[in-house]
């Protein structure tokens, strides 16, 4: 009987993670032609099992349905016909990025006569956990394999069935390609002690840790893992107004960033509102906002202008809300503006309005968000916007990776030294 059905959920994570580091150094030294036609594949394979895929998640979304689950949750989890064309678009979209491995990044000749090269590499095994979102399963499977990375994959419960659907026509592909099935691999349980596990490293056998999800996940991650993470906190976003500023071009960059799609990490969660610029702008806005069905929070000079706006608290400003409520807040200048943003933002994407190109130009330079906007909607922080095909997730930190996750920021690099006989006096 193998570790598959003995229900011993170490065991079974132990036999992934040798099973990805094996596929991960064949992997690694693929042809890019041959890691392009694994993702032309996969993307045929979306596209022919469509109707399995949407059976698959309808059985999920009727199984959260019972469970009452959240309506942003509900949004993130449900796929269509649409959605699952976009799928397979995506991946034809990551197959025809450049490839990066082996990549001169630098070069450069020492005094001495040696050549020196920084390449870029794959970064070897990355784990993914995340929840809700099926579309996941083929943004980390498709990058990854692009960047020569094998990827184990873990999904929340909730999406369980449809990222199944969906990782067996990547499976398909890399089939198809010659490539090793293994490369993208579906923890084949919900057992929660599956994180744990993949947390721990299984034995030195994962490089990094990429979690997308709610608050709670990322700070498990954070907390027990043994490896390296692409942090991904909240998307606490900020549109600021900024006098002088169009006062139409307003209402459509706050209208697009908080209400096309509440449940996206990009979706901004609070408006800031320059004193100056409130007069002519506030009203029109939050009357905009309330008119669409969104809830408005605001401090007393907001609440003045419409009975209907309810009191912000002290719990609104840092809130990530993922629905149709937004907070709003008069400003004294710019620099009250980016001092709230510094106190109570993610450092994951904030946007200014604004007509005045100077003013705009500190907001992006004093701004520490992995993105800044100037006259654009906060719902273009994703990996598709920025040209990457897809991405993984939006990281919030510092270390290695900033902003969408993309192909590029999967690899790491090693350097190459030519010489000709040169030893060190």
């Amino acid at each position: 009987m193998n570790v598959r059905e003995t229900g011993d959920v170490s065991a079974l994570m132990r036999d992934i993670g040798v099973r990805a580091r094996k596929a991960a150094r064949v992997l690694g030294l693929a042809e890019s032609a041959q890691k392009t036609n694994a993702l032309e594949a996969a993307a045929k394979a979306i596209r022919a099992n469509k109707a399995k895929i949407l059976a698959a998640n309808a059985e999920d979304l009727a199984a959260a349905k019972k469970q009452n689950i959240a309506p942003s949750f509900l949004d993130r989890l449900t796929l269509n016909d649409k959605a699952v064309d976009a799928i397979a678009a995506g991946m034809e979209q990551v197959a025809l990025l450049p490839d990066p491995i082996g990549e001169v990044i630098a070069d450069w000749q020492q005094p001495n006569g040696l050549m020196f090269q920084r390449v870029r590499t794959p970064l070897g095994v990355v784990a993914v956990i995340y929840e809700s979102r099926p579309n996941v399963t083929a943004d980390a499977g498709s990058l990854c394999l692009k960047a020569g990375n094998a990827v184990i994959l873990r999904g929340g419960s909730d999406s369980f069935h449809s990222s199944r659907a969906i990782q067996e026509c990547l499976v398909a592909g890399l089939k198809e390609a010659g490539l090793p099935e293994d490369s993208i691999q579906l923890v084949p349980t919900t057992d929660r002690a599956a994180v744990g596990e993949l947390l721990s490293g299984l034995n030195g056998n994962i490089d990094v840790v990429v979690p997308r999800g709610g608050k709670s996940l990322v700070a498990r991650v954070q907390l027990e893992a043994r490896v390296p993470v692409f942090a991904h906190l909240e998307g606490v976003c900020h549109v600021y107004i900024h006098a002088p500023a169009d006062l139409d071009m307003a209402k459509s960059i706050v209208f697009n960033a908080k209400m096309r799609r509440t449940g996206v990490c990009g979706a901004a969660e609070t408006l800031l509102v320059d004193k100056k610029a409130a007069p002519t702008h506030l009203k029109p806005l939050v009357e905009m906002l309330l008119e669409a069905g969104c809830e408005v929070r605001g401090d007393e000079a907001t609440r003045a202008i419409d009975a209907r706006v309810k009191a912000a608290t002290a719990e609104d400003w840092p809130a990530e809300y993922l629905d149709k409520i937004i907070a709003v807040k008069v400003v004294d200048g710019l620099q009250a503006a980016m001092d709230h943003i510094a106190k109570y933002g993610s450092q994951h994407t904030d946007a200014i309005v604004t007509d005045d190109p100077s003013e705009a130009e500190v907001f992006l330079r004093e701004v520490d968000s992995a993105i800044v906007l100037h006259n654009a909607s906060t719902q273009f922080a994703d990996g598709g916007e920025f040209g990457f095909g897809a991405e993984i997730g939006i990281a919030t930190g510092r270390m290695h990776a900033r902003g969408p996750v993309g192909v590029e920021q999967l690899t790491s690099f090693k350097y190459r030294v030519h010489g000709k006989g040169q030893t060190r006096p």
